[in-house]
């Protein structure tokens, strides 16, 4: 069986297929019976490449300025002859042939100069190169130089082999002058003269579909309020017992009602109301893939004690609350109803966005787009619907919200909007709509270990929360100087230490515990409240996998090694 000349984790250069250009890669991995190796570019982008395009560093010497093609010993004889000449002397005609200039001239006809504008990418040393893992420095390449953030234009001469990896190009043979030459994204563009052109570059990529793909997705929009109604109606039941599975379903004009759609209608946009008002700070978010920083005003606090003042001024003035439990299908049906058409809205202007806006999730599929969403921060002025809709409708209390995955990595589609302003009311309010019909006796001692377990659920994810989201935005700080950090090839530091030494999702144990807090009050005669909890268990395993996936992407053998530290994803010695 034949022997793998490089490792793992080795970087190398890697030839780019189709072309003679080398670029810096790691090696990933080795198909012994392929015999193919994959590889990983500066961009991201992995390949697998035969052997013999792989070439080591050390096999590549940077050219030494000036002309190479004079020998030795013409150079040694152009110092014994005589640069001088007699004033009355003819100038000397050229040492090429005619012949040889128009051959020179057909050449230079024929290659022209590419210019190309490009922005560089920050060189940094790969997954196996780590500056500092607990405290403790490590090798560093010699090549992690940082380069400014701005477009560069760079010209290339006409006999480079070899491509300073700096940069990421993808080059593709001129078939046209004056057309695209790639439906992926790469196109000429004429500017200034004939003789020099450019080039523009996006990388694209083959997507992994999440959630099951455009199936799953497709399962997922029309399963989920089926399911929904079907919850509501069970815990209507005299006995929600699964053996009486499923229950009696209501006429369909049961289902709606006018009214309802006019009070959802108004209790979302009182909530946008509070949300435009000038009180409370402003914050940056994290950096976009332009560089823009986004901008959000911080005053769920505000708005949550105006609604708390609305609602107890309500029940002073008599106003009949229970009306909203009496019409709860009604309710979910306009939710529903509200969502889909947001959905819609959304997906529709996403169309006409530019390409830097969109979704690292979006995959170009409409379906599956249409569910997780094409576009990342959609808002019309200053208001941004995501942001709004994750917190106010359903969790108005949730601001630590900038630095998670909803945040900086999913659109705004199907996906968030059903569950921001569906799921999340309807199904985390299901303990206290159960109760309603089913009430339970709890004594005072278990209703204080029930608290108790909730507020030790809620310090948990608080702090958790709270440390990730202070280390994320200022990693200096002099509060944060005694965690330990792992340095990645990224720039980023992942922590090691507080909270998230513990498990890798310590924001995740909490959130269970609180979920578990809620439910206990139901009792045990039936499961079905406790469909929450069960939930919400296979929702976070689900986003922690997804969690995994992309950060083991991102930080590649960075990532390895903390969790080689940190052993537990979500449940001490459990998970």
């Amino acid at each position: 069986m034949p022997t793998r000349k490089f490792a793992n984790g080795e970087v190398v250069r890697g030839r780019w297929p189709g072309s003679s250009l080398y670029y810096e890669v790691e090696i990933l991995s080795h198909d012994s019976n392929s015999q193919l190796y994959t590889v990983k570019y500066k961009d991201g982008t992995e390949l697998e490449l035969k052997e013999n395009d792989i070439k080591p560093l050390t096999s590549f010497r940077q050219r030494k300025s000036g002309s190479s093609s004079s020998s030795p010993s013409r150079l040694r004889g152009s110092r014994s002859r005589s640069h001088s000449r007699s004033p009355g002397r003819p100038p000397k005609p050229s040492h090429r042939s005619a012949s040889a200039s128009h051959q020179g001239d057909i050449k230079e006809a024929r290659k022209e100069i590419l210019e190309v504008k490009l922005t560089p990418l920050v060189l940094k040393p790969f997954g196996n190169s780590i500056s500092r893992y607990n405290g403790e420095p490590e090798h560093l390449e010699r090549n992690d130089i940082p380069h400014k953030n701005v477009q560069e234009k760079v010209h290339f001469p006409q006999e480079s082999s070899y491509i300073s990896p700096q940069y990421s190009l993808r080059p593709r043979r001129e078939e046209n002058k004056f057309k695209e030459i790639d439906s992926k994204g790469e196109k000429f563009v004429t500017k200034g003269p004939a003789s020099s052109k450019t080039f523009e570059v996006t990388n694209t990529q083959t997507k992994d579909l999440e959630f099951g793909g455009v199936l799953g997705a497709s399962f997922i929009m029309l399963s989920l309020p089926a399911f929904l109604f079907l919850l509501l109606l069970m815990c209507r039941q005299a006995d929600p017992s699964l053996l009486n599975f499923p229950p009696p379903l209501p006429a369909l004009h049961d289902l709606w009602e006018t009214r309802v759609l006019g009070v959802y209608l108004f209790w979302f946009f009182l909530q946008a109301l509070f949300y435009l008002l000038p009180i409370g700070r402003v914050v940056e978010g994290m950096p976009l893939v332009n560089g823009r920083r986004l901008k959000y005003r911080l005053n769920a606090f505000y708005a949550f004690l105006l609604t708390s003042t609305i609602i107890g001024a309500s029940v002073f003035w008599g106003v009949e609350l229970y009306y909203v439990y009496n019409h709860f299908l009604q309710f979910a049906v306009a939710a529903i109803v509200f969502s889909v058409v947001l959905s819609i809205y959304l997906y529709v202007r996403s169309l006409k966005v530019p390409r830097d806006e969109l979704s690292p999730a979006n995959s170009g599929n409409a379906v599956y787009d249409f569910f997780i969403g094409r576009e990342l921060n959609p808002r019309i002025g200053t208001f941004d619907l995501k942001y709004f809709c994750e917190l106010r409708p359903g969790l108005i209390g949730w601001e630590a919200l900038l630095t998670t995955m909803d945040i900086i990595h999913d659109g705004f589609g199907f996906m968030l909007a059903f569950g921001d302003l569906v799921w999340v009311p309807f199904i985390y309010s299901f303990q206290a709509f159960y109760l309603v019909s089913h009430p339970h006796e709890v004594s005072w001692p278990v209703a204080s270990l029930i608290v108790a377990l909730k507020l030790c659920g809620y310090v948990i994810f608080r702090c958790a929360n709270s440390q990730k989201n202070a280390f994320r935005k200022n990693p200096t700080d002099p509060k944060l100087v005694h965690l330990k950090t792992i340095e990645t090839s990224t720039g980023k530091n992942l922590l090691v230490s507080g909270w998230w030494g513990f498990v890798r999702h310590p924001n995740y144990l909490g959130d269970l515990i609180m979920a578990l807090a809620w439910s206990l009050p139901c009792g045990f005669n039936h499961i079905l409240p406790y469909f929450y909890v069960i939930y919400f268990t296979m929702l976070l395993i689900h986003r922690e996998v997804r969690d995994e996936y992309h950060c083991k992407k991102k930080y590649g053998l960075a990532w390895e090694k903390y969790c080689q530290r940190v052993p537990y994803r979500i449940f001490p010695y459990i998970y």
